[in-house]
């Protein structure tokens, strides 16, 4: 039995999720901008708090979408454990990234034999809105396909697999490293692509083991040497500390890259949680004010920030209303219970 890290409460099971949530929905609205237009839209600061995307402030994009399937298909896996069936969890993950292709009115025949409309994910209206989903997910998932480490159908290395991926550092029957390594190559077939995302989910799971972010990184350094193709992703990182080693929190992020691709969106939203540790919403704003995937650099900035400082810390930036919050915390409520044996979660995720 693994034993829960110090830090791992219900508020920073939350803060994870909803950091998530809530640096996806700050970088919503400035995803396809250059910085130079950012900072004629709102100023030499940037954004800093929620703006109009898809209709309201506040709005998720599919980034939380998937991380929310991402969390009820390892609580399905977990609940089956439970059961005396020892299925592996990227497969069930993949059934439920199935039921979010679904929610994306994909209407074609799937390979899955089952479950597809299993869980309580599909059954809520606003999942089933598309927020410009990635390409790449979208057409592994209707491939019919499952990738895996070392076996891709595809050489894509987007970002569309790292940003999903903070549940996997929150659950304890499984390495974190090699759950996130195996749930992003379901999609993302290069080696950055898939590394980048067991990457990420070590620094998390370090950072609610009570240490840094810094050392998060070298535990994620640790587990990436020895990999073949680990180059990038490690070139990467050791940017990022490099960076912060010259530059301190006023570094130009964009040194970094733009965040399209995983190892490159892992760096920013790295530099910037290390940035946020001391003021997380300078932290939040320096993740999503760049010329890239600004979403996804603040989904993955918010997952580290939100573990470290917890939902009550998140609730004081008063960034305004994420859209689904309730449902977020619910799914990192039923993590915690997960990992702390309590009753009641077990039967919510059976699939039928």
């Amino acid at each position: 039995m693994i034993a829960a890290p110090k830090n791992a409460t219900r508020q920073s099971f939350r803060g994870c999720l909803l950091g998530g949530a809530i640096g996806d929905a700050l970088g919503a609205p400035v995803e396809f901008m250059s910085r130079a237009r950012i900072r004629e839209r709102y100023g030499e600061q940037g954004i800093e708090r929620f703006d109009l995307a898809y209709g309201r402030e506040g709005a998720i994009t599919d980034d939380t979408q998937m991380t929310m399937f991402t969390a009820e298909g390892l609580l399905q896996a977990m609940s089956r454990r439970r059961s005396g069936i020892d299925e592996a969890p990227e497969v069930v993950v993949h059934r439920a990234y199935l039921r979010w292709l679904r929610t994306q009115h994909f209407t074609g025949a799937l390979a899955s034999s089952g479950s597809e409309t299993s869980g309580w994910l599909i059954h809520v209206p606003a999942l089933h809105a598309s927020r410009a989903p990635g390409t790449t997910c979208l057409t592994a998932l209707s491939s019919g396909l499952i990738g895996k480490p070392g076996q891709p159908f595809n050489h894509s290395k987007g970002c569309g697999g790292v940003m999903r991926i903070a549940p996997c550092a929150l659950v304890k029957e499984w390495d974190p490293y090699e759950l996130g390594c195996k749930v992003a190559a379901i999609t993302h077939g290069h080696h950055s692509g898939y590394l980048a995302a067991g990457a990420l989910a070590v620094i998390i799971r370090t950072v609610l083991e009570g240490h840094g972010v810094a050392k998060g990184v070298s535990a994620a350094l640790v587990r990436l040497v020895p990999e073949p193709g680990g180059a990038e992703c490690i070139e990467a990182l050791r940017k990022v500390t490099g960076l912060w080693k010259e530059d301190g929190a006023d570094a130009d992020v964009e040194q970094l890259g733009q965040g399209w691709v995983a190892e490159e969106a892992l760096a920013i939203g790295v530099y910037a949680a290390m940035v946020g540790e001391a003021e997380l919403r300078k932290g939040l704003t320096t993740a999503v004010n760049h010329s890239g995937d600004s979403d996804s650099t603040g989904a993955i900035a918010g997952n580290i920030l939100g573990a470290i400082h917890g939902e009550e810390a998140l609730s004081r930036v008063a960034l305004g209303d994420v859209e689904l919050r309730d449902e977020v915390i619910r799914l990192a409520d039923d993590l915690v219970d997960a990992w702390t044996d309590q009753p009641g979660w077990v039967e919510r995720y059976c699939e039928i």
